[in-house]
């Protein structure tokens, strides 16, 4: 019986270390992902909706500029060797936790005889390979875990400063794998883009109609929404979903709050990266039907920023999805 606790007890930790990986399932995966041009590795401005910033981009298809490759590949470094001493402290604290056990249980089986020794053998053998399987859990977890990026002066407090208001959105708003080193393009210059009131209500509107496809795995709706390196993270966290045979959807879609971070042109091509507090219906569901999930009628709030991008005279398609800091 106290062998069966034991066992049932050490199952329930390792449920409680793949919880964080439950929340990955909405769309986008819960990482920052996409492209926002020139200023992918440049972290967008904090706004009041969205005061600690965004953390850098996990999955990207844009390499850096002349300006950011060193500090993309020194800060890639840094969180590689501040996992591996976390990876180092944990194996420690394993190790003695064993020594522990194996020397309690040990007495124990000196003093019960051989019998109670093979009996105490096999709970050890149980209890080594749930650790083993918590170790390797934890490690996949800490993997996927991003470094919060730095940012450039708070454009929001500098407005504050100076005596001016950012302007609201649309609806009553006031708007563990980082990426691999790649060959830095030269520097594009870039200039302020004005963002108007149809602008806000385009973005609020491609926001539901995104999460609306993804709820019906519509990737042809999610092509003409987001550029073809979103429908492709889309596209594949949609497949990891089905190879564990769980069902991702979402519904009500309402934005509470947003306000711009910043707005420019390049090369002929717009971007606005909006902070977007909204409230939303998301759960996941295996196979079975059962919530693995969220809540299939209470909704959630989330706050994400999000990057769009056009050419002039076409429609702001969905460029980038950063977490919050």
């Amino acid at each position: 019986m106290r062998r069966k606790a034991t066992f049932m007890a050490a199952i329930a930790v390792v449920a409680l270390a793949l919880a964080p990986a439950f929340a990955e399932a909405r769309r986008g995966g819960g990482f920052s992902s996409g492209s926002r041009g020139a200023r992918t590795y440049q972290a967008p401005p904090p706004t009041t909706t969205a005061p600690g910033g965004a953390t850098q981009m996990q999955r990207t298809q844009s390499a850096p500029t002349a300006a950011t490759a060193g500090a993309a590949t020194a800060g890639t470094a840094a969180a590689g060797s501040a996992a591996a001493r976390t990876g180092m402290r944990s194996g420690l604290m394993g190790g003695l936790l064993g020594a522990g056990l194996f020397g309690m249980f040990l007495g124990a089986g000196l003093f019960g005889g051989l019998g109670g020794f093979a009996s105490i053998l096999g709970l050890l053998l149980q209890v080594a390979l749930i650790g083993g399987v918590i170790w390797l859990v934890m490690r996949m977890i800490r993997s996927r875990r991003e470094a919060t990026a730095g940012g450039p002066p708070n454009a929001y407090a500098r407005d504050m400063q100076q005596g001016a208001n950012p302007r609201p959105m649309a609806g009553g708003m006031a708007a563990a794998r980082p990426p691999m080193p790649t060959p830095a393009e030269p520097e594009v210059a870039t200039t302020p883009l004005e963002i108007v009131e149809s602008d806000y209500q385009e973005f609020e509107q491609n926001l539901q109609a995104v999460n609306d496809a993804w709820s019906r795995q519509d990737l042809e709706a999610l092509r003409r929404l987001s550029t073809s390196e979103m429908t492709n993270y889309f596209a594949q966290d949609l497949k990891d979903l089905r190879a564990r045979g769980w069902t991702n959807t979402t519904s009500g879609t309402k934005l509470e709050a947003g306000d711009l971070s910043e707005a420019w042109q390049e090369n002929g091509q717009h971007y606005a990266t909006v902070a977007m507090r909204y409230s939303i219906v998301d759960v996941t569901k295996d196979a079975g039907g059962q919530v693995v999930e969220g809540h299939p009628t209470e909704p959630q709030v989330v706050t994400e920023i999000i990057t769009y991008t056009r050419f002039p005279g076409e429609a702001w398609r969905l460029s980038a999805i950063q977490q919050t800091g």
